[in-house]
């Protein structure tokens, strides 16, 4: 009589298992993994004499995206407002390991999670972790817009993270975001007197002007200029559409650009 085989599908029906119990039981050696026809009958039937022993193996947390492991989180601290953000901190501090990735997003270690007790580190990653668009970090600096440029262009300050805009595609991601923490060091660098940017008049030249830039020029293909030069082009096209819908005479459509100040 031919010997049975099973599936991943069948073996789980029979076990009782989800899919990611089943793989990590296979990864951890609960369960035999199986040859080039599948798992034989005869080792199902072994594994599910030690079903509970299998069971408490594997843990009950699957590997998990950001927002599904911030849920996990929040259930244990619920005095802790835990986002994606906080996750995202927490792996970049090493405390919670990245174990692969789904569709480009990085899974996190569900046994990590399942056991993670240390509620000062995640309320240190939740603070630290939080991510700021460019406009933000102006009003968190309170500086202008412009002072935000100055930073970035002579390294002081480099997005954690970029995302799609709203009017990106699928390709390219545009906008900026930028780490609490790394906010909070530039606050304490003793190099940058905050008293004076904050009091450069709008319009007045800024003292972090005289920053000396880590970027040699447009050319350098640094993300950073890369994505400053294709926002340049797209508001210069933008304010000369604009021009002439009002019919504004020639070389008048930089009185529309956004910015300005120095």
């Amino acid at each position: 009589m031919a010997e049975t085989f099973y599936g991943p599908i069948q073996v789980c029906r029979e076990l009782g298992l989800e899919q990611w119990q089943l793989d990590r039981a296979v990864e951890a050696g609960l369960i035999t993994n199986r040859d080039g026809r599948g798992w034989p009958a005869a080792v199902v039937e072994e594994a599910r004499t030690r079903l509970p022993e299998i069971v408490a193996g594997i843990g009950g947390v699957p590997d998990v995206g950001a927002h599904r492991a911030a849920k996990a989180l929040a259930d244990r601290f619920p005095d802790v407002n835990i986002t994606a953000d906080t996750i995202s901190e927490l792996a970049r501090q090493g405390l919670l390991p990245v174990v692969g990735d789904y569709k480009g997003h990085d899974l996190f270690c569900g046994r990590t999670l399942e056991t993670f007790s240390d509620q000062a580190a995640v309320e240190a990653a939740t603070r630290q972790g939080k991510l700021r668009t460019t406009d933000d970090v102006a009003s968190y600096l309170k500086v202008r817009r412009s002072d935000v440029d100055h930073l970035v262009r002579a390294g002081l300050l480099a997005p954690a993270e970029r995302v799609r805009g709203p009017w990106d595609s699928r390709s390219r991601a545009s906008v900026c975001l930028y780490r609490t923490g790394d906010l909070d060091a530039l606050l304490a660098a003793p190099e940058i007197d905050w008293d004076a940017v904050r009091a450069a008049a709008p319009g007045a030249r800024s003292p972090l002007a005289s920053l000396t830039s880590t970027h040699p020029g447009p050319g350098c293909g640094c993300p950073d200029c890369s994505e400053r030069t294709y926002l340049d082009q797209a508001e210069r096209q933008a304010a000369a559409e604009v021009a002439e819908v009002l019919d504004l005479p020639a070389g008048r459509s930089s009185e529309l650009m956004l910015g300005g100040e120095l």
